[in-house]
Formats: C-alpha cells, sequence, structure tokens
C-alpha cells in the first residue's frame, strides 16, 4: 500500500484504550483520564475490521498499544484472530509489564510474536518517581518470563531524559551482554505531557555514541531505530531519535486510534473517523486507502519544538 510519496506503508499500531495503571509523568496526567463512555471505544469486533481491511491493502504488521493494552479482557481472543489472518506476518504488543508476567504464556500461544517493554529507570524509588505507580519488581518478571518464551529479542523502550535517567545509560547498556535484549533509548518528544518536560530534559540519543564509544553498528539498520552492539554482547542498543534526525521518509506505518479513527500520522491533527464505515467492508477499505495515500509527508518537530497533534500520547498509542 503506497502513499503519495511512494512510501510502503504496512505496519498497523492499534491503540485498544487510553487508559493506564501507571501515570508516567510525560505522558499522562497526575490526576488520570476522565473515563470514556463504552460506546466511544471500538469493540473488538469492530478492531477486527478494521484490521481486515488493512490487511486487504497491504498492512502486513499490528502492532497493538495503549494506554496499556493489557487491562483490556480478553486481549488474548483479539490476538488470536488477529494471527489467523494469512496475510499478517508480525503481531507485537508495546506495554509497561506491569499484568505482562502472568499473561505472557497465554499471548504467546494466541500468536503474539514479540513485546516492547516500556522502561525508564532500573531503579525502584525512581520507577515510583516517573510512574507515580506500580512495582518494579513486576516489570522485571515480566522480562525474565518473556525470555524463558524466547519471545526474543524482548525490546526496552526508554525514554531518554536528560537529568532524570541519563546516569543509568550504562546500567541499561550491561542488560544486553547476557541476554538477548535490545534497549531501545527514545528521544523524549513535545509531545502532551511531554511539552513540560522537553526544553529542560530533551537531548539526543546521539549522545550515547559520545559517551560510549565502544558502541558497534550494526550493519542491518532497517527499523525506526539505529542499532548497536556492545563488544561482546548477547543483545544490542537502539537509538531512535524522532527529533534529531527524523525518519519520516522511511516512515511506514498508521495508527488506529481506541475512538475508531486512523492518524496517518503521530504529529499530525489530521484524524479520519471510520465509525461510520466500520459495517461497510468496500467503503471501509477505500476510506483507509484515501487516508494512507494522503499520508503527511513529515513532522515539524525539530523546528517548532511542538507537536501539531492536541492529543495526548496515551491516545495515540505512540
Amino acid at each position: 500500500m503506497l502513499d503519495k510519496k511512494g512510501r510502503n506503508i504496512e505496519y498497523l499500531r492499534v491503540s485498544l484504550t487510553d487508559r493506564c495503571n501507571l501515570r508516567c509523568v510525560y505522558c499522562m496526567p497526575e490526576k488520570g483520564i476522565d473515563k470514556r463512555c463504552h460506546e466511544d471505544i471500538l469493540r473488538f469486533e469492530e478492531v477486527e475490521k478494521v484490521i481486515t481491511a488493512c490487511a486487504a491493502l497491504g498492512i502486513r504488521k499490528v502492532r497493538f498499544t495503549g494506554g496499556e493494552p493489557l487491562v483490556m479482557k480478553e486481549i488474548d481472543k483479539l490476538i488470536k484472530h488477529t494471527a489467523s489472518m494469512p496475510d499478517i506476518n508480525d503481531i507485537s504488543l508495546t506495554t509497561n509489564g506491569i499484568l505482562l508476567s502472568h499473561m505472557a504464556e497465554d499471548l504467546k500461544k494466541a500468536g503474539l510474536g514479540r513485546v516492547n517493554i516500556s522502561l525508564d529507570t532500573l531503579r525502584a524509588d525512581r520507577f515510583k518517581s516517573i510512574t507515580r505507580l506500580g512495582d518494579i519488581d513486576k516489570v522485571f518478571k515480566a522480562i525474565e518470563k518473556c525470555l524463558s518464551l524466547e519471545m526474543v529479542p524482548v525490546k526496552i523502550n526508554t525514554v531518554l531524559m536528560k537529568g532524570v535517567n541519563d546516569d543509568e545509560i550504562g546500567d541499561f547498556l550491561k542488560l544486553t551482554m547476557d541476554s538477548p535484549i535490545q534497549v531501545r533509548f527514545i528521544e523524549l518528544m513535545p509531545i502532551g505531557e511531554g511539552q513540560k518536560y522537553f526544553d529542560k530534559c530533551s537531548m539526543k540519543v546521539e549522545e550515547i555514541i559520545e559517551r560510549y564509544p565502544e558502541l558497534i553498528s550494526v550493519e542491518d539498520n532497517s527499523g525506526v531505530a539505529s542499532v548497536y552492539k556492545m563488544p561482546g554482547a548477547k543483545g544490542s542498543v537502539g537509538l531512535i531519535s524522532p527529533v534529531s534526525c527524523k525518519f519520516c521518509q522511511d516512515c511506514n506505518r498508521i495508527r488506529l486510534t481506541s475512538t475508531g479513527t486512523i492518524k496517518p500520522c503521530l504529529h499530525s491533527a489530521e484524524e479520519i473517523n471510520l465509525k461510520p464505515y466500520i459495517n461497510d467492508e468496500q467503503k471501509l477499505i477505500d476510506v483507509i486507502k484515501n487516508a494512507v495515500y494522503n499520508k503527511p509527508d513529515e513532522h515539524h518537530l525539530e523546528t517548532e519544538k511542538k507537536s501539531d497533534t492536541d492529543k495526548m500520547m496515551y491516545q495515540i498509542g505512540g
């Protein structure tokens, strides 16, 4: 499925909910969010219809996100249905890991291939400060469980924040030495609650290379991350630079929000409401195809220092 720039759009990120069991400072307000009416959120059978339409257009990869997707009951059934679609060959999940340990085995059986676990610190007290809630030991157990189930590489998403967690970079690098873990350092983006921290805490991921020149570049850098390895490491390190070195020219994704809109670009204000077409398969395909074709060329974070969307990250799914 090509857009007007000739980019092959094959990756759908599906935000199942804007609810979360944590309150990370750069993502969600401390007081939490107002609960939406049940009618406002796509039911799983409606999500399945959108994924089916996207698969018909060339989507091959699906990632489930939130908020926190694992707060949704029977997510394993949604994953199983998605895995049954012959055109979908890659199913993954982004989670904070709090609920993952006891769910991982069932999710893998359902067809989940990979997980990305959001973890911005390895220190219990700092975890409590950044997330405002939660038990870091549950996240560590989730990582170990996924490794034992060989859902590898287990990817750890770490939002890099100067003065907050940049003193732990070395500790995160050590995680990659003995296990097939990829730690992915992601630049803080000026979107939603992150806008409040951007000027003070943002830093370029390239600073990691400056601090740790022993990192070795991996030749296969086909994704959004520039991949490196520590000498002798079983795992790897991904550097994701959406602000300082954006990858819009290679973007291959679109997003489905939990309220039933397609976001062709994370940072664009443009959203296309799919709800009126959910029960008309051909019309749904046509609307999605048009949305993809007209996908915005690029974002302007590097110059404007803010996102064009007024949505919070937990409403979009990252």
